[in-house]
Order: structure tokens, then C-alpha cells, then sequence
């Protein structure tokens, strides 16, 4: 990285406050409310205990969920399972920056952690605007004057230009976390220093992300193979001139994502081999997962690669030094159709190569399977480690290189 940003190791925190930007968005169970899986909230505990150690007063930012969906909640039970996690007790405002919340933490002592309400309960959180403007926001100036330092901790949100990731930079000093400061330096080591065959596996529902990664990848000679599945797969197979069904077209279209299969269509004629899609696919006749050749597929919609497309795409991951994984290969939270996606994660964990799973959903699976310590680095960010791949700055990293001194 051209530009450096500071970490932790840049300031003496003792006796100041320190606000935390984190991302522990979590999956809630939609009757209980009851947090299912405690995994970011356990990345994040390294840096905060880290800083109440050091004798700062931590006071947290975070999120979850966003309006008008069912897991969009109050932050009180993740203060809870942070507590437990971190054996130190994490106090919780119901507000963000209402008068009690300012006071709470005007109160706090050194060593004490404040957690504060759910920021996207801030109705201009959502905005996307440049750092000047978001340091105008409210949020911003009624919290910037009670802090000594910003540290952004929250990676799977790097990509977002929103009040919390970014407005604080413009007149606070400010430093990456250790898990940002993890991903931006693993992610972009691996991308400097590429040991090839490098193979991208690039699969999953937003086909728009994997098309720039494939792009950025294969013009600068990162990529020698890219092995598309998913929906990115389906449009590859489209723009190669196969017939993948009128149904699938439909979807395809339906996503907004026709315009991909003129953008994969170029790459195919660029890069010729480089570009893989799948040989076979799989299909749902009478309630059973039916493999098909590529030539023959009929108008059914595709759920996954074929056992052909598997194999031949195992060997490729097997025979690779790097290994850039993105997207699941089909509809992996149904049994039958989790095939692919199981036995090319399985294959990864197997490679002697480097391997890096790029977040989401892709991570959830390679937890699921028990396979995460088989892997060099399993991303915390979906969104933010693809923008990275795509060759593409991260708002918030922009904005720590870029912070008050």
C-alpha cells in the first residue's frame, strides 16, 4: 500500500478515550432473538482488551442489521456475549448520543468498555457520502469532542463511506485495529507476492464483484485460472455462446446482472482458457439433484456445478500454488446441492498452496465444515476482501491513511 495508515502501536491510549468502530453483525434467530454464532464478536476482542489493558476507556460503535429486516435489534445481548468472551464487564447505552449516553461515557474509567447503541439506529448511517461530509453528521459532532482517538477495527465494513467508518477521521487521530490491520495486510501481501499457477475460484450471487475481480486479476497477471461457479458460473456458460435455459436467462436478468454476460463475453475473447466454466451442472428433476452436461442443459434452473465440473476443477486447486476463494458454487444451504461447494472447500483445505477465502458466505461454509485452520487466511469481510481483489480502494482504509494527525 502505497499510502500508511497507523495501528494502536501509534499512540499511548492510557487514560484516553478511544472510540471503536467494530462489525459484529451477527445472525439472530428470528422467534428467540438470540444471537446464533458469536464469531465476529470474538474476532473484535483482541483489540478492545488490548486497549482496556493499555488503561483506555473503550467506548464501542457498532451495528447490526440494518432497517426493515427481522434481525435489525438493539445491541443489549451483544454487549452481553461480549462480556463473557472478554471476562470484563461491557457496560451498554440504550442511545448513541443522546445525554445519557455522553454522560456514561464522560463517566467511564480507564480499563472500562461502553458499548453504545446499534449506529444504524442513526438515520443518516446509511448515507454514502465523502469524509468531510460525514464528519458533519450529527453522530460525528456530538461524539468527536468526548474522544481522544478513532481506531476502525470493523474490515467487513471497509468498503462503506458511512458516518461511522469514516467521519471521524477528518478531525480525530485515528488507527486500524488488529483485525483491519490483519486483513489489509494478508490480503495485500498475498496479492504482491503471488506463487503461481494462481487459481481464483469465483463463485456465489453477485456476479458484478467477481467480473471486476476477474478483470483486475487477469490484466495484471495475477490470475492464471479462474474457476466461475454460481451465478457468475451460469453467466460465464451464457457469454461462451451455451444454452443455459430460458429460466436461468430470466434470472440472470431478473438480478439486473445481463449486462455481465456481455463483460464476461470480452474476457472470454481476451484472456481465451484463463476464463473456466463449469462442464456440467446440477438440476432439480422431481425432487432430485440431477447432473447435467453443459450441452444439454434443459430449461430447469441451475443449483450447482456437476461431479465432472467438481473434479475438474479439484485438479486446478490441486496443481495451484495461490488459492483465491469467493462465493459458494450453488445453493450450498440445501443438502442437495452442497456438493460443490463442500468438495472444492475440502479440496482448498487439502492444496499445499496458499489459500484465501474471501468472507461471506464462502467462510461460513468452510466453518461449517470444520476446515478453517486448513486454510492460510479466511477473510472477515465479503464485500471488502472482493473490493480488494477488484483492485479497488476501501473508503475507510482511504480514510485512515488519510486521518487528522
Amino acid at each position: 500500500m502505497s499510502k500508511k495508515f497507523n495501528t494502536i502501536d501509534d499512540f499511548d491510549v492510557e487514560n484516553k478515550t478511544v472510540l471503536v468502530r467494530i462489525d459484529v453483525n451477527s445472525p439472530v434467530d428470528p422467534s428467540s432473538g438470540i444471537i446464533l454464532d458469536d464469531t465476529r464478536l470474538k474476532l473484535h476482542a483482541q483489540t478492545i482488551k488490548e486497549l482496556s489493558n493499555k488503561g483506555a476507556k473503550v467506548v464501542i460503535l457498532a451495528h447490526q442489521s440494518r432497517p426493515g429486516k427481522k434481525d435489525f435489534t438493539t445491541l443489549s445481548q451483544h454487549a452481553d456475549v461480549l462480556s463473557d468472551i472478554l471476562n470484563l464487564r461491557v457496560k451498554y447505552a440504550d442511545s448513541i448520543f443522546s445525554s445519557s449516553a455522553k454522560q456514561a461515557i464522560k463517566e467511564l474509567k480507564p480499563h472500562e468498555i461502553l458499548l453504545l447503541e446499534n449506529v444504524r439506529f442513526f438515520s443518516e448511517e446509511p448515507l454514502s457520502r465523502t469524509p468531510l461530509e460525514q464528519s458533519k453528521t450529527l453522530l460525528v459532532k456530538q461524539l468527536s469532542p468526548l474522544i481522544d482517538y478513532f481506531v476502525n477495527d470493523a474490515f467487513a465494513a471497509a468498503h462503506r463511506s458511512q458516518a461511522s467508518l469514516i467521519g471521524f477521521t477528518v478531525n480525530t487521530p485515528s488507527a486500524a485495529g488488529r483485525v483491519m490491520e490483519k486483513e489489509l495486510t494478508v490480503i495485500q501481501d498475498a496479492l504482491d507476492n503471488v506463487e503461481h499457477p494462481c487459481v481464483f475460484l469465483l463463485g456465489g450471487m453477485k456476479p458484478d464483484d467477481s467480473i471486476d475481480v476477474m478483470e483486475n486479476v487477469l490484466s495484471n497477471g495475477t490470475a492464471d485460472s479462474i474457476l466461475t461457479t454460481g451465478i457468475v458460473g451460469n453467466i460465464v456458460l451464457w457469454a461462451a455462446g451455451v444454452d443455459i435455459g430460458q429460466v436461468n436467462k430470466e434470472f440472470i436478468a431478473s438480478r439486473g446482472y445481463e449486462d455481465m454476460v456481455e463483460k464476461s463475453k470480452n474476457l472470454i475473447e481476451r484472456f481465451g482458457d484463463k476464463v473456466k466454466y463449469p462442464i456440467d451442472v446440477a438440476c432439480e428433476i422431481d425432487d432430485e439433484r440431477i447432473d447435467i452436461d453443459f450441452e444439454e442443459i434443459p430449461n430447469e434452473a441451475i443449483f450447482d456445478i456437476g461431479v465432472k465440473t467438481i473434479n475438474y476443477y479439484a485438479k486446478e486447486i490441486r496443481d495451484a500454488k495461490t488459492i483465491f476463494a469467493n462465493g459458494p458454487a450453488g445453493v450450498f444451504e440445501d443438502p442437495k446441492f452442497a456438493m460443490g461447494t463442500e468438495d472444492l472447500i475440502n479440496a482448498i483445505a487439502n492444496s499445499e498452496g496458499f489459500s484465501l477465502i474471501g468472507g461471506g458466505h464462502i467462510a461460513a461454509a468452510t466453518a461449517g465444515l470444520g476446515c478453517e485452520d486448513q486454510m492460510s487466511h479466511v477473510s472477515s469481510g465479503g464485500g471488502a476482501c472482493i473490493s480488494m481483489l477488484a483492485g479497488k480502494d476501501l473508503a475507510a482504509v482511504e480514510a485512515l491513511k488519510n486521518c487528522k494527525d
